[in-house]
């Protein structure tokens, strides 16, 4: 080795004599360039050596190579040591795996010498398997056909029924099972299995038949046992007539035999009704207020409404599950028959009621009663109902004699006339007569009927009231003077008025007699002016000026137009201006109508100036010869006008 030092590179190296190509250099540069705290590997080795390498001395470095050696050597060892052990136990376990390989080759060769043995009685084992899975599925298929096409044992029981004859309610899923089945068996028909198919349909329908027979026997006997006042439709009842709507025949039978039952029922109850009245004596017998007529049909058609709708109830109820195409149509028709045993007993009694000819009102008012309850029940019933044409006969009948009974009665009007009171006013009779007619009037008003019938209804009353009236008045005024008549015929026609105001329909007849009382009006209108100008003394003076109209040659030169005549007229017919009321005629103070005396005062008046104006022209015109005719006539007629309006 080189005693001269080796000079450091820049970069912290050695630099050699050689350079770069020692080898001994490179592996110093090596050392040096090392990073220990990248090196995992040195880093343990080092952790390593820190175990055992405590003293850093010469010594210890010296003997750092030998130490080593010697721990590498015993760690050798131990290792030696511990695989024997494992290669003991490797060869324990390749024993054992050689005599299980020899065990297995051993039982390899005993089975294929018992598979040889076995391999025919395997075989037909195997055949039998998949013969009991075909078996086991035809088995399968079997009970799956006997469940959807048969019947179960206990469905069947319930078909035959007990021996009460009592239905249970699995009875309708039997039955519906039966039908499903008889459906079903059409899909084998198109299959090759027809004639199972038919023999299943037989079968079915046999079972089908001897239910439905079953189900109408129980049906018949339940509905016959439907004839009490209060009985409960249960919902066996409804179940069993929708499944009778498959068999037309026996639901109409069944039907029939519930309307018969309840028809029977009903009339029982009428009976009951009339005479017996309801449970503990309430309500009380009906015929108890056959002295009352009006209350004692009224409560009949009332238990004949409420009866009615009961049983529409009833037939509702027993109904609900049939099909809705022919439920109203067949409940509309046992309705009209369960209603009709009534018809006879109600018919009786009411006829007794109309032929003892209680009243025109109480006829009337029977008459609108019908109307009402006809209207009422027939919301329930057919058209064709016999007891709605009962109602109507009845309501006709009472109609007739109600216009007999006011025909007898306008026919007595005038035979027997009426002389007219002193004080002109309507007579007695016809007082009588008119509250008679309006107790007829006001009973309409309750009657539910539509307006057309009402109004000719009200035309036709009024037609046989009204018209004798006016015959009978016309004839009791025929001996009185035209003052007298007019005023008389007047109150009674104001008395008809009132009467006819207070309803509808009578627009036409108020008119008519409105007619004639203005041609009365007329009456008392001139007869008033005659009354006022004969009174003050103008009537032949205005007489005389109004035909002189027509004829020529002066006013003054006719007789009794002279001035002084003229200036007296006049200066009377002062004292009516100072006195209007005065001058009023007897007659026109007995009228009961103030809007009537008024209408006749202004008319009578307006007369009067007319009168009074036609003089006044005439005293003026130049052509009559009047001298100063200023001091004859001294007030205008328009002062006239202000001074009597």
């Amino acid at each position: 080795m080189s005693s001269k030092s080796t000079p450091a590179t820049p970069e912290g190296g050695i630099e050699t004599s050689q350079g770069s190509s020692n080898p001994l250099s490179r592996k110093l540069n090596k050392i040096l360039e090392t990073r220990l705290e990248n090196d995992k590997d040195a880093l343990e080795a080092l952790k390593a050596l820190s175990t055992f390498f405590t003293d850093n001395n010469l010594r210890s470095r010296r003997k750092l190579r030998g130490d080593i050696e010697r721990r590498s050597l015993a760690i050798s060892e131990q290792f030696a040591d511990a695989f024997s052990v494992v290669t003991d136990q490797l060869d324990s376990i390749n024993q054992d795996v050689e005599a299980m390989n020899n065990s297995c080759q051993d039982m390899t060769k005993r089975l294929e010498l018992a598979r040889d043995q076995t391999s025919d009685l395997i075989n037909k084992t195997t055949d039998l398997q998949k013969e009991g899975q075909r078996l086991d599925m035809r088995a399968r298929v079997a009970d799956a056909f006997l469940a959807k096409y048969q019947l179960k044992p206990e469905e069947a029981r319930v078909l035959r029924g007990t021996r009460d004859g009592q239905l249970q309610e699995n009875f309708f899923h039997s039955l519906t099972r039966i039908k499903q089945i008889h459906n079903d068996c059409k899909v084998l028909l198109r299959t090759n299995q027809q004639t199972a198919g038919l023999e299943i349909m037989e079968s079915m329908a046999l079972h089908q038949e001897t239910a439905y027979e079953r189900l109408y026997r129980w049906t018949q006997g339940e509905c016959r046992s439907m004839t009490g006042d209060s009985f409960e439709v249960t919902l066996l009842h409804c179940k069993a007539m929708e499944a009778l709507q498959d068999r037309p025949v026996l639901f109409r039978y069944a039907l029939d035999e519930f309307g018969t039952a309840r028809r029977t029922a009903m009339v029982r109850g009428f009976i009951d009704a009339l005479t017996r009245g309801g449970r503990g004596g309430t309500p009380r017998p009906i015929e108890l207020h056959s002295h009352d007529p009006m209350r004692y049909v009224g409560d009949m058609l009332a238990w004949l409404h409420q009866a009615s709708a009961s049983e529409k109830e009833h037939l509702d109820a027993l109904l609900r599950l049939a099909s809705a195409q022919s439920r109203e149509e067949e409940i509309q028709e046992i309705l009209s028959h369960i209603t009709e045993g009534i018809c006879r007993p109600f018919k009786v009694r009411v006829e007794q009621v109309i032929v003892a000819e209680p009243g025109p009102v109480l006829l009337y008012k029977l008459t609108n009663i019908h109307k009402f309850y006809r209207y009422t029940i027939g919301q329930l019933l057919s058209k064709e109902a016999s007891l709605l044409a009962t109602l109507e006969e009845m309501e006709e009948f009472a109609q007739k004699v109600f216009f007999n009974a006011l025909n007898v009665k306008a026919s007595k009007l005038v035979d027997k006339v009426e002389l007219p009171p002193a004080d002109l006013g309507p007579t007695g009779s016809l007082t009588q007569t008119l509250s008679l007619l309006r107790e007829i009037l006001t009973s309409h008003d309750s009657s539910v009927v539509s307006m057309d019938t009402r109004q000719a209804d009200f035309a036709k009353i009024l037609g046989c009231v009204l018209d004798p009236l006016l015959q009978m008045c016309s004839l009791s005024a025929s001996k009185l003077n035209p003052s007298d008549m007019a005023a008389y015929m007047i109150n009674c026609l104001y008395a008809m008025q009132t009467t006819l105001s207070l309803y509808e329909y009578t627009d036409q007849r108020l008119e008519m007699l409105e007619a004639q009382v203005d041609a009365h009006v007329d009456t008392l209108v001139n007869e008033q002016a005659s009354f006022v100008l004969t009174r003050v003394g103008l009537l032949q003076i205005y007489s005389i000026a109004q035909q002189h109209l027509t004829t020529e040659g002066p006013l003054s030169s006719v007789h009794g137009m002279d001035s002084s005549s003229v200036r007296d007229g006049i200066n009377r017919f002062d004292s009516f201006l100072g006195s209007p009321d005065s001058f009023t005629m007897p007659q026109i103070k007995l009228l009961h109508s103030t809007t009537v005396r008024e209408k006749i005062h202004k008319r009578a008046v307006a007369l009067i100036c007319s009168a009074y104006e036609l003089l006044h022209t005439a005293i003026n015109h130049p052509a009559n010869d009047y001298t100063e005719p200023g001091s004859i006539v001294k007030r205008t007629p328009d002062q006239i006008k202000s001074l009597v309006s």
